[in-house]
């Protein structure tokens, strides 16, 4: 019951933060307006003993116990100075987009930047419910990555992150939320039995394509009747070689379609699983590839991180009332 209420009023602070702030636009620059502060259990706990202390050493008339009590009280004002300040100033930064795979963790990037000359200790990011922890030296800047729990395939809106920190004895909580939206694209688990489809020409050794145009040069073939003269590799014949004749392969027939209709057998989510194999798998071989699904089209392009990210996040976000 304890955690229900718990729960209920982080999300109604939460709620009361972004409206109290805005839309952040990273990256942003945590003011001192932001920052909240609080005692943590410890400190409630050393808050209770401080008031037992002070209460006995007045009735028994104890100055040792009341000096004790002051500079105890004294150091838990400047430790929860220092909490505050551990959080002030710190520019933090994030990638807007991650992506991963269904059944397994998901990592979102930060980037925190010290640009005192105070180092920060135990500053925690708290993202969706992962968190991690790391320190940031004076002047330097750290990235820190927070791995999400495994989630399925979709696309992950994260509208609110969190910076905190219990520095430096643990006895107060200081905190600021960062309403900046990120998306974490979670593309379907690479697994599937299916034989990837062929590129043309990466199997065969020497029958390409002979057509020009914005095709690319293949090879070198003996000579047959009948080739036109255009083809011929004058250079070789003129130092002396056998007669030979230039190929060239068509980059449309190089290239693979990995196309949704092409598994019909398989329900929707295992389709989405073995197109993310084979888009693993045609990128890994360095071929050039397309993607078909219902509805979307992505034209084949050489294998690269750009059209690999796009085909992964495009298996992401595809909706299966979509499909047939």
């Amino acid at each position: 019951m304890n955690g229900f209420w718990r729960q209920a009023a982080t999300s109604t602070f939460r709620g009361w933060s972004a409206r109290r702030h805005g839309v952040d636009r990273l990256p942003i620059t945590v003011e001192r307006r932001r920052i909240y502060i609080l005692p943590t259990g410890a400190g409630l706990a050393l808050a209770a003993a401080l008031a037992v202390m002070l209460i006995t050493a007045l009735n028994y008339g104890n100055n040792l116990g009341l000096a004790f009590a002051f500079l105890t009280a004294s150091i838990a004002l400047v430790a929860m100075h220092h909490c505050h300040r551990n959080l002030l100033q710190l520019r933090v930064d994030a990638r807007a987009a991650a992506d991963g795979f269904a059944d397994s963790e998901t990592v979102v990037e930060f980037t925190l930047h010290n640009d005192s000359p105070l180092d920060r200790y135990d500053i925690e990011i708290r993202c969706a419910g992962a968190a991690a922890r790391c320190a940031v030296r004076a002047g330097a800047r750290r990235q820190v990555a927070v791995a999400l729990a495994a989630r399925p395939r979709g696309i992950l809106r994260i509208e609110q992150f969190e910076l905190r920190t219990q520095f430096p004895f643990g006895w107060f909580r200081a905190w600021t939320y960062v309403q900046a939206p990120l998306v974490a694209y979670i593309a379907p688990a690479p697994r599937g039995g299916r034989r990837r489809p062929e590129v043309a020409g990466e199997f065969d050794s020497g029958t390409h394509s002979e057509t020009r145009g914005d095709e690319e040069f293949s090879s070198l073939r003996a000579y047959a009747p009948g080739v036109p003269l255009k083809q011929m590799a004058w250079k070789v014949l003129a130092r002396g070689g056998e007669p030979m004749v230039r190929s060239y392969t068509s980059s449309a027939a190089a290239s693979a379609w990995l196309d949704w209709f092409a598994l019909d057998a398989l329900d929707p989510e295992a389709r989405l699983s073995q197109l993310c194999l084979w888009v693993l798998t045609v990128d890994a071989a360095r071929r050039r590839y397309g993607l078909r699904l219902p509805g979307l089209e992505i034209a084949p392009a050489a294998a690269g991180t750009a059209h690999r990210t796009a085909c992964l996040r495009a298996l992401a976000a595809f909706t299966v009332e979509a499909g047939p």
